[in-house]
């Protein structure tokens, strides 16, 4: 028994003993194992820290990213690109006002745009002349109408219309003419003749107030044309400008195409109311044909009405 026990104690010892020498050796193996870990970690740190622990740490700055391969890096804003000259704000025109631009203008554009105001001022010259003159001449037709409603006779009529040179007045003493030259002929066909010679005389003073509508015309088809050729040129002069400065700079070209654009407007300025006016002095000259057109069926009634007092005394002679 006691063989028995003092074995169990040895045995008890051995394991305790040689659990601990196990123990001991596996921390040891770990610990060699995590040396050079901490050595990495200590290395990598940041210097500042390890000098003085209680120091707060700073970022460094982020570097600044490389540029992209193959992309240039942009160019100022007053640099000019390549292959093109730089323009002084003094060699630009100043002034950009209709008179600066046309001082500016070339002098094919200078010609059209003064071309085109003379032809502006000889369409407002033609609408006061001509307005004025129809205005007189409707008024003398109505004033002559009033004496021929009025009249009995065609000689009552022709005497207060004798002393008078209006287009009524030719009409009366062209009818009063033709009856002096019938007596002698048949009067059957002195009304035809009459007529004929009316119709002359209307065409005539027709003819007389339409003229100088015709230059309306001329200058309402042809002046945005000729504006637009204005336009062209200039046009023209600002590209071979680019192309003598090597640029492309708005600020070079927009003063030639402004001038350019000035004598289309111009153009439109010229022709818009030359259009209206000839409209308008169309109507008026219709409307004084019609009066003459009127006054012409009142001297043939006045005529109808002498032949038939001819022919009656004769029909009561006959009865």
């Amino acid at each position: 028994m006691q063989k028995g026990t003092s074995a169990r104690r040895i045995g008890r010892l051995w394991s305790l003993t040689f659990g601990r020498r196990h123990a001991i050796a596996v921390m040891t193996a770990a610990s060699l194992m995590a040396l050079p870990f901490t050595a990495h970690s200590q290395t990598s740190g940041p210097t500042g820290e390890q000098a003085n622990p209680g120091t707060p740490a700073v970022s460094p700055a982020p570097a600044a990213a490389p540029p992209a391969i193959g992309v240039a890096p942009p160019a100022p804003a007053s640099a000019a690109l390549p292959g093109e000259h730089m323009i002084s704000g003094a060699d630009l025109p100043e002034d950009l006002s209709p008179w600066g631009m046309f001082e500016n203008s070339d002098l094919v554009v200078k010609a059209v745009i003064i071309g085109l105001a003379l032809a502006s001022f000889v369409t407002w010259t033609v609408w006061v002349a001509k307005t004025l003159e129809l205005r007189s001449a409707r008024g003398e037709v109505r004033r002559d109408l009033r004496v021929l409603n009025n009249s009995l006779t065609l000689a009552q009529a022709h005497d207060q219309l004798r002393g008078g040179d209006t287009p009524v007045s030719q009409l009366m003493r062209a009818a009063g003419q033709e009856i002096r030259l019938s007596a002698n002929l048949r009067a059957d066909g002195l009304k035809e003749r009459i007529a004929l010679q009316l119709e002359r005389i209307e065409m005539a003073v027709s003819r007389k107030v339409s003229r100088g509508t015709g230059v309306l015309a001329t200058i309402g088809s042809t002046a945005p044309f000729v504006g637009l050729f204005g336009t062209v040129w200039g046009i023209m002069n600002s590209f071979i400008g680019i192309s003598n400065a090597h640029t492309t700079n708005l600020a070079v070209v927009a003063p030639g195409i402004a001038q350019a654009l000035l004598a289309t407007a111009f153009g439109l300025v010229a022709a818009i109311p030359a259009v209206m006016i000839y409209n308008v002095l169309a109507r008026q000259t219709a409307h004084y044909r019609a009066y003459l057109g009127d006054a012409s069926a009142q001297v043939m009634r006045l005529v109808s009405r002498d032949l038939d007092r001819a022919k009656l005394p004769m029909t009561q002679a006959a009865e």
